[in-house]
C-alpha cells in the first residue's frame, strides 16, 4: 500500500506526493512562549513527530520548521505583569520548551524561527499584499488584509462569510468586516518595529504565513497544528500566503490532530485544569504519554484520565516485556532457534517467523492508512504475545533474536524507547540542536549589547551543565 494522507482542506486521504520527489517541506505550528508548555501541546508535538519519524522511516528527507511565537498579546501581558522585558519571557520559556520536548524524545526541528528575528521577511510579506492591493494601511499605521479581495476564502474551514461572524471585533478603521490584522500601529509600552506604513508589530497570523515562506518557500508539503487552528488561523495563512505569491495551494496537505480533553473537557486554562508537561512527567513516564496519544487516531480527540493514563503504561510494560531475552538467556534453547514442536507439527521458532513478517506487515499498512498509530501498536501488541508464547516455550536463536529486534526497530519507528527502557535519554542525548539556538540567541543579544538578555542565556545554559567559550565569530560550547 502507499501512503495516504488525510487533508483537512480536501476533506479526503489521497496518496502522498511531494513538490519535490524525496523530500518533505513540514511546517508546524509553534507554541506563544508566556508560559509552561501542556501536554495538550505534547499532544500536537508527539503526533507530528510521529509523522516525522515514519516518512524519514520511508526513505524521505523531511525539512521541518516550527516557529516560536514570542511577539504576542500574551508575552507582551506577561512581561508588563513581571516588569521585565519580552525577549526575558520568551526566552525562559523557549528554554522550558526545550527541555521538555528533550525528555519526551521529539526529535528536534531543523529550524526554530522567532518573530522577532524573522521581521524582515514579516514586513516584506505585507508590503507585497499592499502593493498587489489584497491589504491596505489606515490612517493609524494599522495593516489588514482585504478578505473580499481573495475569492477562495472559507475552503480550509468551510465558512461562509455571509453568515459568519465579523473577525477581531468591530474596528471602525476596516473597510469589512471579516479583515484582520496584517500589522498593528505602535502602542505604548510594546516593542515595535519600523515599517513603511509605520512603526509598530505584526498580527497573529502573518507572522507563520512569513515565516513558513522564508524558510521553506512559497508551496509546502505539509503544514500542521492542532484542529482548534483551522479557523482563524490556518485559513487567514492560506489567504495572505496564496495572495503574496499568486499560487496555489499553499500547502498540499493540511494535517490537524485533534485536542485533549480531561475528563471530557477540552483543556483549556479558563477551566483551570491544564496539566504542564514538566508536572506530568513529574509522575509518569514519558514513554506513557507517547504510547497515550498513539492510542487514538491523531484526527481525534483524546481524553486525558488517570485510567487512560495506567492503561498506557500497563501497554508500555507489556510492550517491553517482549523485549525481555530468551530463557536462560540468547540461543540457550536449540541452537538451530527450533523449540519443541507446537500443534500440527510447526516449530514455535517457525511460528515466530511468521509472526514477525505479519506484524511488520501490519504495521506499515496501518501507518500508510494517514499514519494509523492505533493499529501499528495493535501490530505491535500482537508480536509481543508471540514472543512471549515462544519465549515459555523455550524458543530462542534466530527467530526469536530478530523478532525481539523487529519489535524494537518498529516500536522506534514510533519514538518508543523500547530496549532501553529509560524515561529519558541521557545528559545532551538529542540536546545538541536545542543547546546550540540559545547559545546562537546568546550569540544575537552579544552582538546587539543586550548585556542583560546575554546573562540571563548564560546562567540557563550553565543550568544545563553547559559551559560556554566566547570566541571570534561566536561562541562554542562544551558541557561543563
Amino acid at each position: 500500500m502507499t501512503l495516504q494522507v488525510y487533508s483537512t482542506l480536501s476533506r479526503t486521504k489521497s496518496v502522498f506526493e511531494t513538490i519535490e520527489p524525496g523530500v518533505v517541506r513540514m511546517y508546524v505550528c509553534g507554541v506563544t512562549v508566556y508560559d509552561r508548555a501542556h501536554v495538550g501541546h505534547a499532544m500536537s508535538y508527539l503526533v507530528f513527530d510521529t509523522v516525522r519519524r515514519y516518512l524519514e522511516h520511508s526513505g524521505y528527507r523531511v525539512r521541518h520548521v516550527q516557529n516560536f511565537t514570542d511577539i504576542d498579546d500574551k508575552t507582551i501581558r506577561r512581561a508588563a505583569d513581571e516588569g521585565v522585558s519580552v525577549y526575558e519571557i520568551a526566552d525562559r520559556y523557549a528554554r522550558e520548551f526545550f527541555i521538555d520536548m528533550d525528555r519526551l524524545r521529539i526529535l528536534p526541528a531543523h529550524v526554530y524561527p522567532r518573530v522577532s528575528s524573522d521581521m524582515p521577511a514579516i514586513v516584506g510579506i505585507i508590503a507585497e499584499l499592499i502593493e498587489r492591493e489584497q491589504a491596505y494601511a489606515t490612517p493609524e499605521g494599522d495593516v489588514y488584509f482585504d478578505v473580499e479581495s481573495f475569492p477562495g476564502y472559507g475552503k480550509l474551514s468551510g465558512r461562509d462569510l455571509a453568515t459568519a461572524e465579523p473577525q477581531e471585533g468591530a474596528v471602525t478603521t476596516k473597510r469589512g468586516p471579516h479583515d484582520f490584522a496584517l500589522w498593528k500601529s505602535a502602542k505604548p509600552g510594546e516593542p515595535t518595529w519600523e515599517a513603511p506604513w509605520g512603526e509598530g508589530r505584526p498580527g497573529w497570523h502573518i507572522e507563520c504565513s512569513a515565516m513558513a515562506r522564508h524558510h521553506l518557500g512559497d508551496q509546502i508539503d505539509i503544514h500542521g497544528g492542532g484542529s482548534d487552528l483551522i479557523f482563524p488561523h490556518h485559513e487567514n495563512e492560506i489567504a495572505q500566503t496564496e495572495a503574496a505569491c499568486a499560487c496555489a495551494p499553499f500547502a498540499r496537505y493540511w494535517l490537524h490532530n485533534g485536542l485533549v480533553q480531561f475528563e471530557g473537557e477540552k483543556m483549556s486554562k479558563s477551566l483551570g485544569n491544564i496539566v504542564s508537561i514538566g508536572d506530568f512527567l513529574a509522575e509518569h513516564e514519558a514513554d506513557a504519554l507517547r504510547l497515550f496519544v498513539h492510542s487514538s487516531h491523531y484526527r481525534r480527540p483524546n481524553t486525558l484520565s488517570d485510567e487512560s493514563i495506567a492503561a498506557a503504561e500497563r501497554g508500555l510494560e507489556r510492550l517491553r516485556g517482549g523485549m525481555r531475552p530468551a530463557h536462560g538467556g540468547a540461543g540457550s534453547a536449540d541452537p538451530d532457534g527450533a523449540a519443541r514442536s507446537v500443534e500440527g507439527g510447526a516449530t514455535a521458532a517457525g511460528r515466530l517467523e511468521d509472526a514477525t513478517a505479519a506484524a511488520r506487515t501490519r504495521f506499515t499498512a496501518e501507518m500508510d492508512d494517514d499514519f494509523g498509530t492505533p493499529g501499528a501498536v495493535a501490530a505491535l501488541f500482537d508480536l509481543v504475545t508471540e514472543i512471549n508464547r515462544a519465549r515459555e516455550e523455550g524458543a530462542a536463536g534466530a527467530a526469536f533474536e530478530a523478532a525481539r529486534a523487529t519489535l524494537a526497530e518498529l516500536g522506534g519507528v514510533l519514538g518508543y524507547d523500547l530496549a532501553g527502557g529509560g524515561d529519558s535519554p541521557g545528559r545532551g542525548a538529542g540536546a545538541e540542536p536545542f543547546i546550540d539556538l540559545l547559545v546562537s540567541l546568546r550569540d544575537e543579544a552579544r552582538a546587539n549589547r543586550e548585556w542583560e538578555r546575554s546573562d540571563q542565556l548564560r546562567d540557563a545554559l550553565a543550568e544545563l551543565g553547559v559551559t560556554i567559550e566566547d570566541r571570534k565569530g561566536g561562541a562554542a560550547w562544551r558541557f561543563a
